[in-house]
């Protein structure tokens, strides 16, 4: 019994030094986070919504007869993951590309409820503090859950689109969905490193040629920001997923699914999933693209957005 123990106390002893190594690597400090408005571009604009202040880009102008679609973006992620599919869409559509709150250069607060649904509901307030109108809420990943939200919950909605959402699976790497301390802080840390950053990226192209150092450097703009890492500690903490799943039948604004076939994270079928749980949704495949649908084929996918919103009242 002595021996037995003494084993245990043994074991008691390394799991609380590796606990206490692991929170000592956690709260170690790293680079001085930066003022926001230091590191916004000539394109970056603000608005302020309850509060919080959020970034966005702007393409196109916006009209009666126009859609305006709101697009936003993957977990880890900031508006920067438009660059491409943006300006395609500008001569249809008012376009805005904004950052979440906690992502990119929007604020991070410690105290924000980060679940999809409050996500949502802040971005439809983005929405009417920038006087949009017949709103198309088109989200990538962890931003297509959120956009699925937002069309639910917004009864001026106009449409949906969705860019291998994560409505069904996430994608997002299983040491980062659990949130017992100090994981959530490491998880933080982790992210605000440039070459976990850069190799967590290119494992979700089929052409990870495509994630350059200019990507990376507007990808890490978040992780240089005032609030950064508090903020995204308490994001990573309040981790959930499969809230979307049981709202997907309640969508009743027309949805397009523009669908990367050689996604690494989710298998084709899984496409097939949602446009049966969403009446009436559009399901169309690329299979030259894998999870950012929108970045490998982005010709492709914004004519696909075209050619659908020409098919919808809406504006008239």
């Amino acid at each position: 019994m002595r021996t037995l123990k003494r084993v245990g106390l043994g074991l008691i002893g390394v799991l609380l030094s590796i606990w206490g190594l692991a929170m000592l690597w956690a709260y170690w400090p790293g680079e001085p986070e930066l003022p926001v408005d230091t590191l916004l571009s000539a394109e970056d604009r603000l608005v302020t919504v309850n509060g919080l202040r959020l970034r966005y880009r702007e393409w196109g102008q916006a009209a009666p007869e126009k859609p305006s679609i709101l697009l936003l973006h993957g977990f880890a992620n900031s508006l920067q993951s438009f660059r491409e599919l943006a300006p395609r869409l500008e001569d249809c559509c008012h376009v805005i590309a904004i950052d979440m709150p906690g992502f990119g250069l929007s604020d991070k607060p410690v105290d924000y409820d980060y679940h999809n649904g409050p996500q949502a509901e802040t971005l439809i307030a983005a929405t009417q503090a920038l006087g949009l109108k017949n709103v198309v809420y088109a989200g990538h990943s962890l931003g297509g859950a959120v956009a699925l939200q937002a069309a639910v919950k917004d009864p001026s909605a106009a449409a949906l689109i969705l860019m291998n959402p994560g409505i069904l699976t996430t994608g997002v790497p299983k040491i980062v969905q659990i949130t017992v301390p100090p994981l959530p802080r490491m998880s933080a840390k982790l992210f605000a490193s440039r070459e976990f950053r850069g190799n967590f990226l290119r494992k979700s192209y089929i052409r990870p040629d495509i994630v350059t150092e200019q990507v990376i450097d507007d990808v890490m703009l978040g992780a240089q920001a005032d609030g950064y890492m508090q903020g995204m500690t308490s994001l990573m903490a309040q981790y959930a997923e499969g809230e979307e799943i049981t709202l997907a039948t309640q969508v009743n604004v027309p949805t397009l699914i523009p669908w990367g076939n050689a996604d690494r994270n989710k298998a084709p079928s899984e496409a097939d999933t949602l446009q049966n749980l969403i009446s009436g949704s559009r399901l169309v495949r690329f299979d030259s693209a894998g999870h950012y649908v929108h970045e490998e084929a982005p010709e492709e996918v914004a004519r696909a957005i075209i050619d659908w919103l020409s098919t919808l009242p809406i504006g008239e």
